[in-house]
């Protein structure tokens, strides 16, 4: 640990004593890692920080070595800060509370409640109904806190896989027909009526689970404006194979809509005929991504595949 993160981590929490306990994550590419840091003489006992390295090895793992690549990452670190500093307050679904956040030169550090002293200390790599549920409800419960709400300093269009932001990856796109239809199925879902802020990378990894169900988020590098079922369709199709999307989709969105719909102040039908007509394009869209930046990936299914040929159909 260097002087400027125990120097900052004692300024933001009053502690006497600083110490490293544990490496969480490295962030993607070489930017930075995700510590766990214990604190003595302060109320809080322990926090999270993540400590972003802005000039990064670029290393990435898929080869995607690029200036494109690196400037979106750059944008998606100032992205997280903005967002902690002016909009994660207003959120009703749960997420780490931000301490503080300090800079100098490229290093950024973001000291943020540990969700596992606070009662979310579990991750899943399987889930049952009972857990999509609440992680549905968590979304619903967001995507309400911001429904209107323009994303200054933050994405104009959210999630990591947004089209202008993939340029490369649509040109490595061998299927021509998504490739040609790939602008409208942006259009067709950017231009909705309702907009809300999308968290950006809604995938199980990044939901925190309490013994009792309840759950907690993290990760905002990507959250901007745009339509809900972007990480509706995105964390859908991060926890269930293709038979149980194909098979409960209807029960999904029942699900996540009876939840919007009860967060709201008085019943929004037109938000949810809209959004629910959108659900198989956010579908489309992120299956464009993977198509081009990893066509080999396992979320590539027949279901996705159906679903996005009717979707182009249907344009």
């Amino acid at each position: 640990m260097n002087e400027f993160i125990r120097s900052a981590i004692s300024d933001i929490t009053g502690a006497s004593s600083v110490t490293e306990k544990e490496t969480i994550q490295e962030l993607w590419s070489g930017y930075g890692k995700i510590k766990r840091i214990t604190l003595e003489d302060t109320s809080v006992k322990s926090v999270v920080v993540k400590h972003i390295q802005l000039s990064g090895n670029n290393h990435h793992p898929r080869g995607w070595n690029t200036d494109i690549g690196h400037q979106r990452k750059l944008k998606s670190y100032q992205v997280e800060t903005k967002w902690y500093e002016q909009y994660s307050s207003q959120s009703k679904a749960r997420l780490p509370h931000c301490l503080g956040i300090k800079s100098q030169d490229d290093e950024v550090l973001i000291v943020l409640e540990d969700l596992d002293i606070a009662g979310f200390p579990l991750r899943k790599h399987s889930v049952g109904w009972e857990e999509i549920t609440e992680c549905l409800k968590w979304l619903a419960q967001f995507h309400v806190s911001y429904l209107g709400k323009a994303p200054m300093g933050l994405w104009e269009t959210g999630t990591y896989w947004h089209l202008q932001t993939r340029p490369q990856e649509l040109e490595a796109l061998n299927d021509q027909a998504l490739k040609e239809a790939a602008t409208c199925i942006d259009q067709k879902l950017n231009s909705c009526t309702y907009k809300t802020f999308v968290h950006g990378d809604a995938k199980l990894a990044n939901f925190c689970f309490a013994e009792d169900g309840k759950v907690a988020a993290v990760d905002f590098q990507y959250v901007g404006g745009g339509c809900g079922m972007k990480d509706v369709a995105y964390f859908i199709g991060s926890c269930l194979n293709e038979s149980e999307c194909e098979r409960l989709e209807t029960q999904i969105l029942d699900t996540y809509f009876s939840y919007l719909q009860n967060e709201l102040a008085e019943p929004n039908e037109a938000l949810e005929e809209e959004w629910r007509s959108l659900y198989r394009v956010a579908w489309a869209d992120f299956h464009r991504f993977l198509e081009g930046w990893s066509p080999g990936h396992w979320k590539i299914t027949s279901y996705s595949e159906r679903i996005t040929k009717e979707v182009i159909k249907n344009l």
